[in-house]
């Protein structure tokens, strides 16, 4: 697979997960999503952070 279909795909994935959590159980989605929007916008940045270096540290061990 080339670059360009390995992106589609990663894309893709991250769209059908994204929308899953929506689609099971909005309610508790929308309160969460409430939360984090609460938050100070460094907490936010942090947590933003945190989850691309988890992303990396995935994308390191899976190639």
């Amino acid at each position: 697979m080339d670059l360009a279909g390995s992106l589609l795909l990663a894309l893709a994935l991250m769209l059908i997960i994204e929308g899953a959590f929506p689609f099971v159980f909005p309610v508790a989605w929308r309160d969460t999503f409430r939360r984090i929007a609460e938050r100070p916008p460094h907490h936010i940045r942090i947590g933003g952070l945190i989850v691309m270096v988890i992303g990396l540290v995935l994308l390191v061990f899976a190639t």
